[in-house]
């Protein structure tokens, strides 16, 4: 039988002054913004043709013929206060739609790609999770096989241990965890692919 297999895609509603505060910090408001709307585009194409359901959580409001197509996404709103709280939820709403595996990502990650995140799905074949952890001490993708709140809990978002907090709180579940090669997410000019500059 078929594994119901999903992918959450978290992604903050294109607002001039609300993305990528710490590149506008240096670049203007402006350029966030067509920086952060380039990466979206470029996680769209990454799972687009990906054989899994997949759901877009927005974070404000839906919004309608974007280029997240309805064909091929499913279209949600993020809910809760903290980002692993919004995160919790989503997890749990798929696991109560009966999915055997669910990865989410976010639109930050420009060296992601679509292998990455198959090697992520085969990988749930054999583990209970699947972290992709980034240079700056984040993860760029978070993957189970069961709804676990405790991987959303007690966390510093936004800093330097949350790979290291999510991976103890994975061994203290006694959850076998698979670790994907480390990339780098853009949240800084310095991060920014030079061809978008």
């Amino acid at each position: 039988m078929q594994s119901k297999k999903a992918i959450i895609l978290f992604t903050k509603n294109p607002e001039k002054g609300k993305v990528k505060t710490r590149i506008a910090a240096t670049l203007g408001d402006d350029k966030a913004l067509d920086i952060y709307k380039k990466l979206v585009a470029h996680t769209n194409a990454i799972v687009k043709d990906l054989k899994v359901d997949k759901y877009v959580f927005y974070s404000n409001f839906i919004t309608k013929n974007d280029l997240w197509s309805e064909t091929v996404f499913s279209k949600m709103l993020q809910s809760g206060n903290t980002l692993g709280d919004k995160m919790a939820a989503a997890f749990e709403t798929l696991f109560y739609k009966k999915y055997d595996a669910v990865c989410i990502i976010g639109s930050d990650c420009y060296e992601l790609n679509s292998t990455i995140i198959d090697a992520a799905f085969k990988l749930l074949q054999t583990h209970d999770c699947v972290i992709g952890p980034t240079f700056d001490g984040g993860y760029y993708l978070l993957g189970s096989t069961t709804f676990n709140r405790e991987l959303f809990q007690n966390i510093a978002w936004s800093t330097d241990t949350v790979f290291s907090s999510t991976l103890a709180i994975c061994e203290s579940l006694r959850l076998k965890t698979a670790v994907l090669t480390k990339l780098n997410d853009v949240d800084t000019e310095n991060e920014v692919p030079k061809i978008w500059l």
